[in-house]
């Protein structure tokens, strides 16, 4: 090696791209930087797309700032069944936990929206496909029954693509009742629930407390039914209409009350409330 030869060792190492600065918009495949799809409230800047959004990412873009109270924060699933699929559910739990930060697929709670008071529940689409297990079940039903003590709107979000949770069999078909039993208790109290759809609403969800709103809006284009349309046309033997289980097919057809875009929820949120004037209790 001559003096005028540059050493090796000497050169900067290359830097490589931080993992999950980037992502790829599944509906127009456009590379977009992560940073503005968060200042965007989850929404691809070239086309419109709504991503998917976790719990507690929802409860920020909604709630005033610093003033959500989470309840039941210890509550956890079990594995009643001693079910196993690809690996056993315990073992799923642990890694959904450890992946999502979260005990289980929904976070519930009191907070205020525009300096309104509220009770509000949201599942979350990342911790086994936000699906309905006896905890999510346990916790919608506590927070509808806190919401009629205290006189206060309910607000629930709804994210899951896997509807009543398979892993725990019945006890997890039966929070459907259960959930759909408080709310018509809260209902019989004059209570007021809004419930959002975003993608997906599928399954036991949709079939139950999602669909029981006395206002249901819904995200743009997202997939809200019961079975996937896979399994529809399998069965049915047909083609389906165009959109179908879309948000906007539903709202066509009278199964959505609106249609909102993420950057104004909070504010539409805050006008519903106001209009059917639901007076909090003392506390």
């Amino acid at each position: 090696m001559t003096d005028e030869e540059p050493n090796s060792n000497d050169r900067p190492a290359k830097r490589g791209v931080p993992e999950g600065l980037w992502l790829k918009c599944p509906e127009c495949q456009a590379t977009v930087f992560r940073k503005q799809v968060d200042r965007l409230l989850g929404i691809c800047p070239e086309c419109d797309h709504h991503f998917k959004v976790g719990a507690r990412a929802r409860l920020e873009q909604l709630l005033d700032v610093g003033s959500f109270e989470e309840w039941m924060t210890e509550m956890h699933s079990v594995d009643p069944l001693g079910f196993v699929d690809s690996r056993p559910y315990k073992d799923r739990l642990k890694s959904e936990q450890k992946k999502t930060g979260m005990v289980d697929a929904c976070i519930a709670g009191r907070g205020y929206l525009r300096g309104r008071p509220v009770v509000i529940a949201v599942t979350d689409p990342d911790f086994i496909m936000g699906s309905m297990g006896s905890v999510v079940g346990e916790k919608l039903t506590r927070a509808t029954e806190k919401a009629t003590e205290l006189r206060l709107p309910l607000i629930i979000v709804s994210g899951s693509g896997g509807g009543a949770r398979m892993h725990e069999g019945i006890l997890s078909l039966m929070q459907m009742a259960k959930v759909s039993a408080a709310l018509g208790k809260y209902n019989e109290e004059g209570g007021f629930f809004i419930s959002v759809l975003t993608n997906p609403t599928m399954g036991g969800v949709a079939a139950s407390f999602a669909s029981l709103g006395d206002i249901v809006v819904a995200e743009e284009k997202a997939m809200i039914g019961f079975a996937g349309p896979r399994v529809i046309v399998a069965t049915v033997k047909a083609p389906l209409p165009e959109g179908f289980q879309t948000s906007e097919f539903l709202m066509e057809h009278g199964f959505v009350d609106r249609i909102i875009h993420r950057k104004d929820l909070r504010s539409e949120l805050a006008a519903f409330i106001d209009y059917f004037e639901i007076a909090p209790a003392k506390v």
